[in-house]
Parts: C-alpha cells; sequence; structure tokens
C-alpha cells in the first residue's frame, strides 16, 4: 500500500499489468481529452459526457490481483473507522426509516463488504445479511471473527438468484470497478421489484476535487473512475432505478484547513452538495 501527501492509501500497479482501450459507462463514448497524468497511470475526461475515468487502464484480472496481503492489512486496521463513517452515511439517508418499511425477512448484501462489518451489524438488526468481498484475506478473516456470511470473489462470481435482496450497499467501490455499468446490471438482478440501493463513492463535482485537480485525495491508481453527481445518477436511472436521495459530506480532508474552517466547509458541504464524498439512495424500477 502506498500513501502520499493527501491521498488515499492505494496499492501501487504491479509490474507488469496490461492496458486496454475503455469506452466511458456512462454515455458509452471512446473519444477522451487527456486530464490527469500520475505516476504510472492517468485519468481522461470522456468528450461525451465528462465522465471522469482511466483509459487506458489495467485489464479487470489485473486490477483484481492488486487486492492482496497488504490490502487486508489495511482493511483490517481501517473497520473500524470505516464502520463509523458507513453508519453516519447511513443515517443522512434514512436508513433506520427504509429499514422499518421492510418486511421482517428482509435481506441486504454489502458489495466490497471488507471484513463484514457491515455485514454483522445488519445481521444483528435482524437482517438476512450476506457480504461480497474480492480480496480474500479479508473475507476469510470477516467470516472466521465476525461469524458472517461472505461470498469471495466478484458479484457475478456469488451468482445470487434473481430479486434476492432488499438492500444492495456499496460504499467506496463502484469507482474500483473497470465496468460500472455491468454492476449496475447485476445490482437490478439481485434486486426485489421495488429495491433499493445505497452506493457511497468519492465525486469529482466536490470541492475539494475541483480546488486539487490531480492532487485530489481520490486520484489514486486503484480508481478506474470518478463519477460527478450527474454521471452516476445517469449510469443508475439509465438502468431503470430511480434516484430518491443524494447526500455529500467532507467539505475538506484532515490537515488540509485549519480546524475552524474545515468544521465549517464540512457543515456547508452537507448542507449544500459539494463535499468530496457522494451517498446515492435509489429504487429499482420507481
Amino acid at each position: 500500500m502506498v500513501k502520499e501527501r493527501g491521498k488515499t492509501y492505494y496499492t501501487e500497479p504491479k509490474p507488469g499489468e496490461r492496458l486496454e482501450a475503455a469506452r466511458c459507462p456512462v454515455c458509452g463514448a471512446s473519444a477522451v481529452k487527456p486530464l490527469w497524468r500520475l505516476k504510472g497511470f492517468a485519468f481522461a475526461r470522456c468528450r461525451g459526457c465528462g465522465h471522469v475515468y482511466q483509459n487506458p487502464r489495467p485489464l479487470a484480472k489485473d486490477f483484481a490481483e492488486r487486492y492482496d496481503e497488504d490490502y487486508k492489512a489495511y482493511e483490517i486496521e481501517s473497520a473500524a473507522p470505516f464502520f463509523k463513517l458507513m453508519r453516519l452515511g447511513l443515517d443522512d439517508l434514512g436508513f433506520d426509516e427504509l429499514e422499518a418499511s421492510l418486511p421482517a425477512d428482509r435481506a441486504f448484501l454489502d458489495l466490497g463488504c471488507a471484513t463484514g462489518a457491515l455485514v454483522e451489524h445488519a445481521r444483528d438488526r435482524g437482517w438476512k445479511a450476506v457480504g461480497v468481498e474480492l480480496c480474500r484475506g479479508s473475507a476469510e478473516y470477516g467470516i472466521k471473527t465476525r461469524g458472517v456470511d461472505i461470498r469471495i470473489g466478484t458479484f457475478h462470481d456469488a451468482r445470487f438468484a434473481p430479486g434476492s435482496f432488499d438492500l444492495v450497499h456499496s460504499s467506496h467501490l463502484i469507482e474500483h470497478i473497470p465496468e460500472p455499468g455491468e454492476l449496475v446490471d447485476e445490482l437490478a438482478r439481485a434486486l426485489k421489484p421495488g429495491g433499493y440501493c445505497i452506493t457511497i463513492t468519492p465525486t469529482v463535482s466536490g470541492l475539494q476535487a475541483r480546488l486539487f485537480g490531480a492532487r485530489w485525495r481520490s486520484a489514486i491508481a486503484d480508481h478506474a473512475h470518478l463519477f460527478s453527481q450527474k454521471g452516476l445518477c445517469r449510469l443508475l436511472e439509465d438502468r431503470g432505478f430511480t434516484v430518491l436521495k443524494i447526500q455529500t459530506w467532507g467539505g475538506m480532508a484532515q490537515g488540509l484547513a485549519p480546524a475552524p474552517i474545515k468544521r465549517f466547509l464540512d457543515r456547508a458541504a452537507k448542507r449544500w452538495g459539494f463535499g468530496d464524498v457522494m451517498a446515492i439512495l435509489a429504487r429499482k424500477g420507481g
């Protein structure tokens, strides 16, 4: 794992990774304008809709091989603070009210569940709860220490039956997926009619991305895509989802502004929607 000043932790590109040209997952265009060139990778902007993504990018298999034992150690170390942030995000989206509206036999899926902290939490609240995690070490740790159901591999590998879940949650996952449209298609298949999805991801629409550009904390090698609010909503809506609520938070990262300014920007980001991270609640089929 790598920690650059002001950046999120990430895994360096491994020697021999193969690159491929990509099309924009939002509008399907292939023409791009170079945007940010960084160490060993680069982001481009779609000329059709403005979506920001790595193009060319590593093959999906090569991306997947980055999530190794070092990544497991990072996820174990980060489990408690990430769980706290996920809980706060769910509160902002009205999770308690949503939960109360669902039947007693409600089913929950957490994609990219790491060590399964949120799966455990949902199970303890009465959900039939399952996780999916690509990093084998993280998943095995969660299965052993939390006693939760985690399927090791990709969402497609899990082969859930159609209409299995009332709610599918993913936090800081979709930006890692080379073909996010395929992920959303699988979400729609796995959800019950009228089921919900919650998607949390960094947003290139936020103040920090606009201020810092290539130095933005989320402009890292592990992120295949950097979504705007408009782009992610379009990706969901084009695949049959209705966006119900958008919430952002994170006006300024820790250490980048004096504490009083950070507190002001954090409050303002939640109120006016220019935060560093967005959470979208959407419903299948309206």
